[in-house]
């Protein structure tokens, strides 16, 4: 049996250093639970940066992907496949929404998007094609492509990789007024993370998204809801922007769609938005796919079937409880929605982190002060406080 030493060497011998994991090794999960090469067991509270919703290996979703392997995997959109008018079906049913395009990740959901966006500015809106602009918030994280990176305003994201994509505008987050200040004649679309969770977990203020929705539509621009993280019943609403009752005009999807199990990902809007596309105009060779789709309709029945947003909002709000209830002169404030939970620190979290590692909990900082919480929805009340206790054994003193 290989040691987790000799596998991570190997991955850092052979791997471009694009990550820095944790040394932890995952060699079998199961549900909430993950264990490394020698045995010893971990508390998931990170869940794939929200794509495992549903845990590891959840069963139905595993036989549903096991199913389908007996039958199709693959046809390219060169043919149709016999699963994905389904998929497309239960997407706009959960979605409020008449049309759906799939993608893999969230990154080509993202993209997708931005697509869609200046295609109908320049079809719909009538800018004139090539001076399309798409505002976007300071500190997001939609991605890492070039695109994606001209958003960002991460430096580090952003070192040796221009020349960028022109035709974007940063404002800050949860600021409406800047939203409605910085809309031209050429403004297309406004693209946001309803909470941005990378940057560590940012809740923004009461009202922000009603009013986003109220100045996009008079403003006659696209509301852009990027919800590969905080959807599919993270928050504790099926999707973030529920949580003020509004609805965007164009959904990204991704992370818990999959059911962890593999990647998927979609744009849903209606036909006046997502009709503006025509064949070749945009694709994916492995979009759509039956695989996918037979584990994203799975993993959407059991959200519904079993009330994963309902699930999340009462965990996310004991959870959040036990963690407030924590002594330490290093925490500044506990904050979140659902099961995406932030706790921020006066220092770097890395040590931290360190400590709820050979605890048993595994997790990560983000924004170096924070350290995110976001365990598998399907956490049993009896692992949670398990694993508090962990979280509180590493978190009670201060480094």
């Amino acid at each position: 049996m290989r040691t987790s030493r000799q596998i991570i060497n190997k991955t850092e011998q052979y791997g471009a250093a694009n990550y820095k994991p944790k040394e932890v090794v995952i060699a079998r999960a199961d549900g909430v639970m993950v264990y490394n090469p020698e045995g010893e067991e971990f508390y998931d509270m990170l869940s794939a940066y929200s794509a495992l919703n549903f845990g590891h290996l959840h069963p139905e979703i595993t036989a549903a992907a096991r199913e389908q392997l007996d039958r199709v995997t693959l046809t390219s959109r060169a043919f149709h496949n016999a699963v994905l008018c389904d998929f497309y079906e239960t997407l706009c049913a959960l979605t409020g929404k008449e049309m759906a395009l799939p993608m893999n990740t969230g990154a080509e959901a993202v993209e997708t998007a931005l697509k869609t966006a200046r295609r109908w500015g320049a079809f719909t809106k009538g800018i004139e094609d090539g001076r399309q602009e798409i505002i976007v918030c300071e500190n997001n994280f939609h991605g890492r492509t070039i695109t994606i990176v001209t958003m960002s305003t991460d430096k580090a994201a952003r070192r040796g990789f221009g020349p960028f994509t022109p035709g974007f505008v940063k404002i800050p987050f949860g600021d409406a007024k800047a939203l409605e200040n910085a809309i031209t004649p050429n403004t297309a679309a406004f693209l946001v993370e309803p909470i941005q969770g990378e940057v560590g977990v940012i809740v923004p203020p009461d009202g922000y998204l009603k009013d986003v929705r109220e100045i996009c539509g008079r403003n006659n621009i696209l509301f852009i809801a990027d919800e590969v993280q905080t959807g599919f019943a993270r928050t504790g609403d099926m999707f973030a922007c529920q949580h003020e009752g509004v609805e965007p005009d164009i959904y990204v999807l991704g992370k818990a769609l999959g059911g962890g199990i593999l990647p998927v990902s979609a744009v849903t809007a209606n036909r006046d938005i997502l009709g503006l596309f025509e064949p070749g105009s945009h694709g994916s060779t492995f979009g759509g796919n039956p695989l996918a789709s037979a584990v994203a309709l799975k993993a959407m029945e059991i959200l519904v079937r079993d009330d994963y947003p309902r699930q999340a909002a009462e965990k996310g709000a004991y959870f959040m409880d036990k963690l407030r209830q924590i002594r330490n002169g290093d925490i500044l404030e506990v904050r979140g929605r659902g099961l995406l939970i932030g706790v921020e620190f006066k220092k770097s979290a890395a040590g931290y982190v360190k400590k709820l590692i050979e605890n048993g909990v595994l997790a990560k900082e983000t924004h170096e002060n924070t350290v995110r919480f976001a365990p598998p929805i399907v956490i049993t009340y009896e692992q949670l406080d398990r694993a508090l206790e962990k979280i509180k054994k590493a978190f009670e003193k201060n480094l």
